[in-house]
């Protein structure tokens, strides 16, 4: 009877270091995805999100700046 204890015991004891084994391995291969993917958009230059949100506010600010500036060019005009 212990003989076959042991014997579920190395089992549950292979089961588990094979678990881990292929955690390690999915984190790898999902890493290694990850930077693939990454380097692949940085060569086609690619912006980030970041990026993009920084130069569309920058944009949506001159937007209202050209408002403003039309605006007191108008009311120059009117006053002539």
């Amino acid at each position: 009877m212990q003989n076959r204890n042991k014997i579920l015991d190395d089992i549950s004891q292979l089961m588990t270091n094979a678990m881990g084994v292929a955690q390690g391995a999915r984190e790898e291969a999902e890493t290694a995805a990850k930077l693939m993917v990454d380097r692949w958009l940085a060569d086609r230059d690619f912006v980030t999100r970041e990026e993009f949100d920084a130069v569309r506010a920058m944009a949506q600010k001159a937007r209202e700046e050209n408002e403003a500036l039309m605006s007191r060019i108008q009311a120059l005009e009117i006053n002539k």
